[in-house]
């Protein structure tokens, strides 16, 4: 009989779908959960909402574990690297709450153009002044959707209810695609003085941290709304503070914040500002959709099926050596689409020496690492094959039974709108290593923070890099050259131990014998 630990509170739908399976649940009380660590081992699996926080601690104590069902799709507060490690599945809910966080955009959005909480707020306090909330209505406007995945397009087909016209801007999205969805897809730079409300979609990523600059929100068209039921973080709040301040836009509605609770309310306490507490996904039919989906999630890990909604490495492969193989193939196309940039359209992956059952796997981790890079934690190995299609990415697989120069080797080829990378790698046991990129071969480890540098292939780059790295107290674990036949350019990646400043970044970018350069970072430390 499987043993599961309700950490946190869990709508009764789904405690009712654990308890019927034969499972035997229990609650995790007040005064047991000091004792966490102590209690955790005598469980097959547990379900956590935001409040607890999985530690590589308690994972290490949880002997019996072998799944952690998060109730919701963010999974900040599970260390994920340390349950794969351990080979515990972790499983969410990342559809649960489209429908709640979409109506809760047009609330917010109508809300703010049509003043209704400051109306609201003077009404209550006994003021009637009809005139002093002069509203604007959502027909006719353009809304600029930034992130055009599930949420965002849910959001577009609401917002053409209303009369709006509908501007798209997602790098990551095929623009044949997105005219097969009846929109104009366009760069930001292009999207944001057209739009007369703009609406945040995009998940919280390396790339997307800080997006809405103060140089973004001052292309925005003057007078213009900004709605953002995404992540906090994605928006410069103190810019935006300063825009409203100005008058350069109109009004904002906020359901996230980059620190929460936040402990600067400047911003929140605007008078052209709405705010929420991150309660986009509070609704009554999310949380018991959150519940179902996690319940029947968590049970089918537990019953061995590869069909669930993991965040990480499903570990039941069908044959021995799969793990450090996928781990490859992820790991070079992360590295790849980060070298790539840009829109993908089509990833090839060519395998030789793999055998036939493990291809799919390598396939699908492949695909994981090349979308992982725009989309987080958005995209796992079940869904992979499902969002690529959504994008409009081409996937091509080519294989052979044998290979010339290692027992097995991946290659992976990005092609896109920046161009084309491709990218080779093998196992140096079960380290996965990079051994070519772009014809320059090499053999470097696909861990930690790589830098990745083109440049002059002359005397004395190297050790320029290295000396801006080392006056900024950046260690170089390894370093690796490497050159074309006849060509007048070299590449060199270095490992680091830790993510150069973007003042050091901008100091090697000067350097004159420097092409480019790109950081990535890989995990695994």
């Amino acid at each position: 009989m499987n043993r599961i630990l309700i950490c946190d509170p869990l709508d009764p739908s789904g405690l009712e779908i654990l308890t019927q399976s034969g499972a035997e649940v229990h609650q995790l009380t007040a005064e047991e959960r000091p004792r966490l660590v102590e209690i955790v081992g005598e469980f097959d699996a547990m379900v956590v909402r935001s409040a607890t926080q999985v530690t590589a601690e308690i994972l290490h104590a949880g002997k019996r574990l072998r799944v952690v069902g998060r109730a919701g799709i963010g999974v900040d507060n599970v260390d994920v690297a340390a349950a794969t490690e351990l080979g515990v599945l972790v499983v969410n809910a990342p559809t649960a709450n489209l429908v709640s966080a979409t109506e809760h955009t047009m609330a917010l959005m109508l809300v703010l153009l049509r003043r209704v909480a400051a109306a609201d707020g003077a009404l209550k306090s006994g003021d009637w002044n009809r005139k002093a909330y002069l509203g604007s209505e959502l027909m006719a406007k353009t809304l600029g959707v930034v992130g055009f995945g599930r949420i965002g397009r849910a959001v577009a087909d609401r917002a053409r209810v209303f009369g709006m016209e509908i501007l798209a801007y997602d790098p990551f999205l095929e623009p044949s695609f997105a005219r097969d969805l009846g929109v104009e897809l366009l760069s930001l730079d292009e999207l944001l003085p057209r739009c007369d409300v703009v609406t945040l979609h995009t998940p919280l990523t390396a790339d997307t941290r800080g997006l809405l600059s103060a140089d973004r929100i001052a292309q925005m068209k003057p007078g213009s709304y900004l709605v953002n039921c995404a992540r906090g973080g994605i928006v410069n709040e103190e810019a935006l503070l300063a825009a409203l301040e100005s008058g350069q836009i109109a009004g904002a509605a906020m359901d996230v914040f980059a620190q929460e609770p936040p402990t600067d309310f400047s911003l929140i306490r605007h008078p052209r500002v709405v705010a929420t507490p991150h309660i986009g996904a509070q609704t009554r039919e999310a949380q018991q959709r959150v519940s179902t989906q996690t319940a029947k999630m968590l049970l089918a890990a537990l019953g061995g099926s590869m069909a669930v909604t993991a965040v990480n490495l499903p570990f039941r492969s069908a044959e021995s050596g799969g793990e450090p193989l996928m781990h490859l193939a992820e790991g070079l196309s992360r590295l790849g689409s980060a070298l790539q940039g840009g829109r993908l359209q089509q990833l090839s992956v060519e395998m030789e020496g793999i055998t036939e059952g493990l291809r799919p796997a390598v396939r699908i981790a492949a695909l994981k690492g090349a979308l992982s890079t725009s989309l987080g934690e958005g995209v796992n190995y079940v869904n992979a094959q499902q969002v690529a299609e959504e994008r409009g990415v081409r996937l091509q697989q080519t294989a052979k039974s044998s290979c010339d120069n290692y027992p097995q080797l991946v290659r992976v080829k990005l092609s896109g709108s920046a161009g084309q990378t491709e990218v080779a790698g093998t196992l140096f046991g079960d380290d996965p290593r990079v051994v070519a990129i772009d014809g320059f071969l090499l053999e470097s480890r696909l861990k930690n923070c790589l830098l990745v540098v083109r440049n002059q292939d002359i005397p004395g780059v190297v050790g320029k890099v290295g000396t801006l790295l080392g006056e900024a107290d950046v260690n170089i674990a390894e370093i690796h050259l490497a050159r074309r036949p006849n060509e007048t350019d070299a590449l060199a990646v270095l490992r680091l131990d830790q993510h150069p400043s973007p003042q050091v970044l901008a100091g090697l970018e000067e350097l004159p014998e420097v092409r480019w350069l790109k950081v990535v970072e890989m995990g695994g430390g």
